[in-house]
């Protein structure tokens, strides 16, 4: 699962645009944002550049242009850097969720929520280097790891509210997350792959699977 963890996951619903939404917060909010962007751009790059655990707190907040005090205000650690944006990536996850068509069908909002966040994570250019970083080193992907059951309880209340059936909403939820890892994974491991065709080839091979198709 650490396929779903990236830089800014944190986006807007990308049909509402990201700009807009930034532009509607109030201006400290604006400015928090703006500083712990930076603060995790810096920090992938020097994971890439120096490796994870080489990597220190001074580095991160020298290359940043800020100071430990402003990193300890948004995160605990390196650690907690690597693995916040898997709960803030909820929040994409559960707008698509929300603004899929109320008369959708179980597997028709799943391919819609996949796809549509798929999306919009890609979009990012820190994404590949997000995840090379958590396939280069282990303690960085166990970061990350360490929030999934947390993000999947977040994705199973969202999807209760569209299923009559709670089991229904926790099959979605891990479905989902699992879709979206293996997505990611098929797009990264070639450079030029639509990351609609890797989803496409993901939810042939759940078919066969499930369905025996």
């Amino acid at each position: 699962m650490s396929e779903l963890c990236y830089g800014r996951s944190m986006r807007a619903d990308s049909r509402r645009g990201p700009q807009n939404h930034a532009a509607a917060l109030p201006l400290q909010a604006r400015k928090q944002r703006f500083v712990r962007d930076a603060i995790w751009t810096a920090a992938i790059d020097l994971f890439l550049e120096k490796g994870f655990e080489e990597t220190t707190v001074d580095d991160i907040v020298n290359a940043a242009g800020a100071s430990r005090r402003t990193f300890f205000r948004h995160f605990e650690s390196k650690r907690d850097l690597m693995a916040q944006p898997v709960l803030s990536y909820g929040a994409s996850l559960t707008q698509a969720i929300e603004s899929c068509p109320a008369a959708s069908s179980a597997a028709e909002l799943f391919r819609s929520v996949v796809l549509e966040v798929a999306h919009s994570t890609v979009s990012d250019p820190r994404m590949r280097k997000v995840m090379a970083i958590a396939a280069r080193y282990p303690a960085a992907r166990e970061a990350q790891l360490s929030r999934v059951a947390e993000l999947q309880d977040r994705l199973a209340a969202a999807f209760a509210k569209r299923c009559k059936n709670e089991v229904t909403a926790h099959v979605l939820a891990a479905l989902t997350l699992s879709a979206l890892s293996l997505s990611y994974r098929v797009w990264f491991s070639k450079a030029n792959r639509n990351i609609e065709s890797a989803a496409q080839q993901v939810f042939q091979e759940f078919a066969k699977v499930v369905c025996g198709a």
